[in-house]
């Protein structure tokens, strides 16, 4: 009895096409489908099982359905005058009725209920093509980053723009304050000099109402340069956060 034809559709159909650089794993796929009415074992083999894993290896395709297969080279050192000897097998069989143990099945199956397929595997470099559209797209992403740049940048004067006239406001704002401050330390200052004479005058026993109002007032100066440093300092430390930060 003649061995029988290959029943799956493979794709692609004879070469496993490999494009490096090598320095990494590469990866290519491997479609099976199953045209018959038929379920359908498989394995895939490979003359070199340490330089490739394969995923998955071996399953069952049921009627009119396929499965996608990732063979993964491993990286090596790539010699261009080297031609590649490695290939693979797809290795396939009718299921049985209600097949359990896939193991027992190959390794009872005869060799006429055998199908098989080989692949050759081809290793490719980037071609010059490749090579200068990676270039271009190199240089492009620079020129790119740049049009987003200058943009941002044209937008900057025209935020800066509308917060001058609210900067300006709070400029005035902290320059009458200070004014107000120096107004302040300067009557504080006079106070304090009224203060040291009048404790060099003769003490009595009852304060008059006028010494009395003047300590009132010599108090009460003195904490309002207090009051506003601080309000000065909340005030300034507002505008340091909006404008600056």
């Amino acid at each position: 009895m003649s061995k029988l034809d290959q029943i799956l559709i493979l794709d692609p159909p004879s070469d496993l096409k490999f494009k490096g650089p090598f320095t990494d794993v590469v990866t290519t796929n491997l479609k099976l489908r199953n045209p018959s009415d038929r379920r359908v074992c498989f394995k895939v083999k490979t003359t070199a099982p340490r330089r490739y894993c394969v995923r998955p290896n071996s399953g069952v395709i049921d009627p009119g359905s396929s499965v996608n297969i990732s063979v993964m080279l491993q990286p090596f050192d790539y010699d261009p005058n080297e031609k590649s000897k490695h290939k693979f097998m797809v290795q396939t069989i009718f299921a049985p009725p209600n097949v359990t143990d896939m193991e027992s099945l190959w390794k009872d199956a005869k060799p006429d209920d055998l199908m098989d397929s080989k692949l050759r595997c081809v290793f490719e470099l980037p071609s010059e093509n490749d090579k200068v559209n990676d270039v271009e797209a190199t240089r492009a992403a620079p020129v790119m980053n740049s049009v987003k740049a200058e943009s941002s940048a044209a937008a900057v004067p025209i935020a800066a723009g509308a917060d001058d006239a609210e900067m300006k406001k709070v400029v005035e704002k902290c320059k009458r304050l200070q004014a107000e401050m120096n107004k302040l330390s300067e009557e504080n200052r006079q106070l304090k000099d009224e203060g040291l004479r009048m404790r060099k005058m003769p003490r009595s026993d009852h304060m008059t109402p006028n010494s009395t109002s003047l300590l009132g007032r010599e108090a009460s100066a003195a904490s309002l340069p207090s009051l506003l440093v601080v309000i000065a300092a909340i005030f300034i430390g507002f505008f340091i956060g909006k404008f600056i930060l």
